[in-house]
């Protein structure tokens, strides 16, 4: 006969980093849920699995001070066990066994399996596509691939993700159909690269007929584009963008920098003509389409001329959306091997510049939408306004589009017409018609 009672163990899973990482949270806490496990996405539990960031400093702190808290936690009785997985523990498993050895144990990005085993689940390979989603109910991230084959000397990617390993198209189409079941009714498809799709298992750049598949998906609406690669861009995606309403008038395409000499530095693989014409073509084949790219400011001999070089560039080609970054010295990456020669009050100072100048020209921009009718998408509600997007915004990065909760009643996760008002540089104010 028992006397001891059996405590029945809640999993809190805490996501840290990118959509990726969101991607990754998901299929394991599906994997859980589908081993009859209690599981909860940064919630109460007394098991805690932190899925961690290594690409750049701030992200590397926050993933150490977040393992630190739970640590104190647990030494408090708050929780029973921590287990950490994910990028910086997939880079550094050896240093933070050494400096936290107190967390119960440490997994790599891709030893999903040993984790379930740990937490008293198995893997069960019949799963495809079945994952918990914590984005809000109308949008989902939907990875098409794993790992990147470039060899870009600032990033540390391919150190924690390993080779470039494309998800065969019929399993990205049953995930996506379960996807719509729920109510998802638009997919963000997530990659390191998404423009080298299929080369490994169809030899050939396959994003289009990738494209043209999802698009028969009943009940999607959306289909957005993120992390492509400015060399070896497949053309054709273009035209499956043109004809296909579903494929959203956007592309993220993170282009670093502009200066020849920096990009071959980078490795990137590509120069300033090559990479202005290709913008070229972009907006030639699809011409209301949005182009979100990021840059890196404050890389190793990036002079003051590249920098203005750089700036005026941006000045140039007007992006609808655009992020900058400072440069992180990352070891066992490439770059580390040169000096990090320019100083963090510069760097800082260049990315503040950049994002002036693009505050203005998202302002200059989104005058141009005043008195336009968009198909906007409802998120969620804050205080009294529907917050919203359009086709050409993608969520927590970009632009926004306010309605007011006082005049209208909207459903989040559903569609509504909307007459632009009033814009700012970063925010649209609408109302349904």
């Amino acid at each position: 006969m028992r006397t001891k009672t059996l405590k029945k163990n809640k999993i809190n899973v805490v996501t840290l980093g990118c959509s990726k990482n969101v991607y990754d949270s998901e299929v394991l806490m599906g994997q859980l849920k589908a081993n009859g496990k209690e599981v909860v996405h940064e919630g109460e539990g007394n098991v805690v699995v932190i899925n961690t960031c290594g690409f750049i400093n701030n992200a590397k702190e926050e993933s150490v001070n977040t393992i630190l808290d739970f640590m104190q936690k647990k030494e408090a009785g708050e929780v029973d066990k921590v287990f950490v997985t994910g990028c910086l523990s997939e880079r550094y498993k050896p240093d933070l066994q050494k400096e936290i050895p107190n967390v119960d144990e440490y997994f790599g990005t891709t030893e999903l399996p040993q984790l379930l085993k740990a937490l008293g689940a198995d893997y069960k390979h019949e799963l495809i596509g079945e994952r918990l989603t914590t984005t809000p109910k109308n949008y989902a991230y939907l990875k098409i691939a794993e790992g990147c084959d470039r060899p870009c000397s600032f990033c540390a990617i391919p150190l924690m993700r390993g080779k470039h390993r494309s998800t065969p198209i019929e399993e990205i189409v049953i995930e996506a159909e379960k996807l719509a079941a729920k109510g998802v009714k638009e997919l963000i498809l997530i990659a390191q690269d998404l423009t080298y799709y299929g080369l490994d298992l169809y030899k050939k750049r396959n994003l289009a007929e990738l494209l043209e598949a999802l698009v028969k998906v009943d009940g999607v609406e959306w289909i957005r584009l993120h992390y492509a690669f400015p060399t070896g861009f497949p053309l054709d995606v273009l035209d499956v963008m043109n004809r296909e309403p579903k494929v959203c008038n956007y592309l993220d395409i993170p282009l670093q920098h502009i200066s020849d000499n920096i990009l071959k530095s980078m490795r990137r693989g590509t120069t300033k003509e090559k990479t202005t014409k290709l913008i070229g073509q972009f907006r030639e084949a699809v011409p209301n389409m949005t182009i979100r790219t990021t840059l890196i400011v404050g890389y190793p001999g990036e002079t003051e001329e590249n920098f203005q070089e750089l700036k005026q560039w941006v000045q140039d080609m007007r992006f609808e959306r655009l992020g900058c970054f400072t440069y992180s010295h990352e070891e066992n990456t490439h770059a580390f091997n040169l000096e990090d020669d320019v100083p963090e009050e510069v760097k800082i100072d260049r990315a503040n510049q950049i994002m002036e100048m693009q505050s203005q020209i998202s302002w200059e921009l989104n005058q141009q939408k005043i008195d336009q009718v968009l198909k906007v998408v409802i998120d969620r509600k804050e205080g009294n306004y529907f917050v919203g997007r359009t086709e050409f915004d993608s969520p927590d990065v970009d632009n926004e589009v306010r309605i007011d909760a006082t005049k209208t009643y909207l459903k989040t996760g559903e569609f509504a017409t909307v007459k632009i008002i009033e814009a700012e540089d970063f925010d649209l104010y609408g109302e349904v018609i």
